[in-house]
């Protein structure tokens, strides 16, 4: 599960943010993002997969619907490691050399942790392509039980009627604490409060800059 990326020398700093939807990353981000703002640090907001996938049909289905029996998700794995590639090298570099400091909701660690939750076990590929991604100058996981997790979204009117696997959540939750532990990953317990959790974050970080 230890991912060899590429290190990068520009005088910006990459932090990416991953784990379950509902464990928080948003809320965290956010504030991270009004923390070093008001330090009048140069900060460059950016998201994986891209809306180029998020708005495929493929992702979509796996992502709303029960049924999938139309795709192959080896597929769409592909599809996203793809798009974080191409959006890694020239997004996200980009602002580095720049010297901004760029924050990332979910990262190539997301990709992975699917990859493995849906039983995809031997893809000797994806360690492979991802010596092609920067590597993270920090990297949080948020974590929270599963129940929370997904009380969390179903709080989201827009979500509210949202299919989500709970059988998956669970194995999501495992590996994502699996991947952090085996990539110097800093795990945030998002049970405490937002603050609480915040002053955490704030403290890696400052230590990263």
């Amino acid at each position: 599960m230890k991912l060899q990326m590429k290190k990068h020398d520009y005088p910006g700093k990459l932090i990416a943010f991953c784990g379950l939807d509902g464990s928080g990353k948003t809320t965290q981000i956010n504030l991270l993002k009004s923390f070093l703002e008001q330090q009048s640090l140069n900060v460059y907001m950016t998201k994986q997969p891209t809306d180029f996938v998020r708005k495929s049909d493929i992702f979509r289905t796996y992502m709303d619907e029960e049924n999938h029996d139309a795709y192959d998700y080896l597929a769409l794995s592909l599809l996203c490691a793809s798009d974080r590639v191409q959006h890694s090298n020239k997004d996200i570099l980009t602002a580095l050399k720049e010297g901004k400091i760029v924050i990332s909701d979910r990262y190539f660690y997301s990709c992975l942790a699917n990859l493995l939750a849906r039983g995809y076990e031997n893809q000797e590929w994806i360690y492979e392509i991802a010596r092609s991604v920067p590597q993270p100058d920090i990297v949080f996981f948020m974590d929270i039980d599963v129940e929370t997790a997904v009380q969390r979204v179903r709080s989201r009117p827009k979500e509210r009627d949202r299919y989500i696997d709970m059988e998956l959540q669970y194995r999501l939750r495992d590996i994502f604490l699996k991947i952090a532990e085996n990539n110097n990953g800093v795990v945030i317990n998002t049970a405490n409060s937002e603050q609480n959790c915040f002053e955490l974050v704030k403290s890696a970080v400052c230590e990263v800059l």
